[in-house]
């Protein structure tokens, strides 16, 4: 993996740390959730809307990422789920490893 792939999959574990203090700022009664696109360009600022339960399905694996439709990086993702509004997408190789020591709930 280049040295750019190694900070593309860390900007999107950045991204992904935030979407965690935003869903632990959300209420519990809350049927949707704002989170920020875990896509690798740094500088996106696109919010996604997740129902309830969809957003704890993607962290249920510790590769997965929310992206918006259209942000999927083919060099180190492969999609692992379609919606209209959003998609789910699954590291692979290194990046798929950075992802997985990065993950802030085993932190926790």
């Amino acid at each position: 993996m280049s040295r750019r792939e190694e900070r593309l999959a860390r900007n999107e574990a950045f991204f992904r740390e935030l979407n965690e203090r935003l869903e632990a700022a959300t209420p519990d009664s809350a049927e949707e959730l704002v989170v920020v696109c875990e896509c690798a360009d740094e500088d996106c600022v696109q919010r996604l809307t997740l129902r309830e339960g969809e957003y704890e399905a993607i962290r249920a694996h510790d590769t997965h990422f929310v992206v918006a439709v259209g942000h999927v990086d083919v060099r180190i993702e492969d999609v692992v789920r379609h919606t209209d509004r959003f998609e789910v997408v699954a590291k692979r190789g290194v990046a798929g490893e950075i992802a997985e020591d990065l993950v802030p709930r085993s932190a926790a």
